[in-house]
Formats: C-alpha cells, structure tokens, sequence
C-alpha cells in the first residue's frame, strides 16, 4: 500500500482513499496532462518551469486549465507541506474531467485536478550497486506527427509496452 496523499476536487487524501469517477474521460481516453516534479527540503524544484509545461502541454490538447500558476503553487505546496516528506515526488494530473461515454470532449465540463505527493525510489539498492541490464525495446516511439512529444499526455501505453 501507498503511504502518499493527494489532493482531489478541492481535499486531501490519502492516496490509497482518493476516489476518481469512472466517466472521467482522464481514465477512459488518456485525456489530460501531467507533470512530474521532485522536491527537496520541503520545496518543490523548478515548479515554475515545470507549470509552464504543464501548462503548454494543456494548451496542446485545447484543455483550458481553470487554475493559474500561483493557485496551482498553492495546492502543491499545501500537498507538500500535508505529506510530511522533506524529499519527494510530486505528480501533477489535470483531466479533461468527467463526460458521457464517446471521445467527444465538448462533454467534459470541468477539467479534474489532482496532486500526489509521495516518496520516490528512481533505483533500488541492488541496481545502485551492481549495475543494470538493458534491452533495446522492440517498440518504436511514436512519430511526432501522430502526437507531440512534448505534450505530457496521460496515454504512456506506448512507454508501458516497451517494458513489458
């Protein structure tokens, strides 16, 4: 189990409780972004660089994100201040929100935001120590032109089927 939290629809949870509706087209579809930040010392790294990703990558999609950089640094820091980590990672999610069945996102009224804070382990012990084996993945990347690489997108299924 997850010792993290999250926020979600304006509360704090912890990660293991947060609940996300079925119809949110984020899970359906893949619909949304995200970014992922470290933090060290209670303080998150680079947050303006990383929001102005985050926000690029919305603007991307034609996903209009109701909260402004300084709000989102508020929700963050709250996050981070609430998880009584000194160092960790946070994974910032905004949803095209929930919507009928269809990949129509003129349904999708609200977009859903949701930050998780937990700790991060990049290598174990054991890799750290001795080394790791690497592959070269039969799966190819996907083309640029069938979707940008710099939009963070919550479709990574590409990503998933080059580990497995």
């Amino acid at each position: 189990m997850h010792s993290g939290i999250c926020w979600l629809d304006g509360k704090i949870h912890p990660v293991h409780e947060a609940k996300i509706p079925v119809l949110d087209h984020g899970l359906l579809y893949g619909d949304g972004v995200f970014e992922g930040i470290r933090f060290y010392n209670d303080k998150p790294f680079l947050i303006e660089k990383h929001l102005s990703r985050l926000f690029d990558s919305a603007q991307a999609i034609a996903l209009e994100a109701p909260w402004s950089q300084n709000e989102l640094i508020d929700i963050i820091q709250d996050v981070v201040n609430t998880s009584h980590l000194t160092d960790g990672y946070i994974r910032v999610i905004i949803t095209r929100g929930e919507g009928a069945l269809g990949i129509d996102p003129q349904h999708c009224k609200h977009p859903r935001l949701i930050v998780i804070a937990d700790s991060l382990q990049m290598i174990n012990a054991r890799v750290h120590e001795k080394g790791a084996n690497l592959i070269i993945a039969s799966t190819r990347r996907l083309p640029p032109d069938g979707l940008d690489p710099r939009i963070k997108s919550l479709n990574y299924l590409n990503h998933i089927l080059a580990r497995i």
